[in-house]
């Protein structure tokens, strides 16, 4: 059994701005989310059978409690933000799974879903799909890897340290010291991503930094950037691995695939009917 975890937030982002090389500015209301639907189908058809979606229902997070620059909603086009709950509500309709998340993030349900399906013996591959580097720091040998559609590569844990530098495990202390834009903390002033990887190499963990490599303020700042950029995966998704499986869409898809307007929505879902549930 492979498990396929999807971002659907970045998926969401990556149509709708594709799309914009092509539409001249005029945004269809439903554009991205037709994108991410046809994105999850060709999934299944090349035989995923195991799909879970996350996705950010709001923005915020409880990390914007910890830090007053973390990310926020702030800055995203009206017409990308209209399409977030619709994209989950269709996806639902479709017979995926979808976890829309509040307190938590979009990337705590990836690392959350991956820890859950692979205490599972039964899964053999758990595969994230998603460019976030965040995710890095869930990737497990060669059972839990990062698909990576930017660079269309799959990372695996000697993946991740020939890019990174460190292990998957030392993730959040590399992005603690090199900050991550994205998310909205700067890092620790003066250490870039060679001397980072170097120091976490010599030291493991910032806990275990000592006072010469990294102390006052400095240190205090690099162990709350540590803890934002540390995933949580105790996020109680499902139960049994099993609830992921797709079973075809719902009879509710039909109402969505007229609204969205794409009728090729419904033809592939029909015939996935006859092949992936034969």
């Amino acid at each position: 059994m492979v498990v396929h975890l999807v971002d659907g937030t970045y998926e969401l982002f990556r149509h709708f701005y594709g799309l914009r090389r092509f539409n001249k500015g005029e945004d269809k209301p439903y554009g991205a989310v037709a994108g991410v639907l046809h994105t999850v189908l060709q999934m299944i058809e090349g035989g995923a059978r195991h799909v879970g979606v996350a996705t950010d229902h709001i923005i915020e997070s409880f990390r914007n409690e910890l830090w007053a620059g973390y990310k926020t909603g702030a800055g995203i086009e009206p017409a990308l933000w209209r399409q977030f709950h619709p994209l989950e509500e269709a996806l639902e309709a479709m017979g995926v799974v979808v976890w829309p998340m509040k307190e938590l993030e979009a990337d705590d349900a990836l690392a959350s879903a991956a820890h859950l399906a692979a205490a599972d013996v039964r899964v053999q591959k758990v595969c994230i799909w998603t460019p976030d580097k965040d995710l890095a720091q869930c990737v497990r040998g060669e059972r839990v890897v990062q698909m990576d559609r930017r660079s269309n590569k799959i990372r695996d844990e000697a993946g991740v340290r020939e890019k990174f530098g460190v292990e998957p495990r030392q993730i959040p202390d590399l992005l603690a010291l090199v900050g991550d834009a994205a998310d909205g903390y700067p890092g620790i002033e003066g250490i870039g991503e060679v001397s980072a990887a170097r120091l976490i190499r010599q030291y493991d963990a910032i806990e275990d930094f000592p006072p010469q490599a990294l102390a006052g303020e400095r240190r205090e700042h690099a162990l709350l950037f540590k803890r934002l950029a540390t995933l949580r995966t105790d996020a109680p998704l499902f139960a049994n691995v099993d609830e992921l499986r797709w079973r075809g869409a719902t009879e509710a898809f039909d109402e969505w695939a007229a609204k969205i307007g794409d009728a090729r929505l419904l033809a592939r879902t029909q015939k996935l009917l006859k092949t992936a549930l034969a």
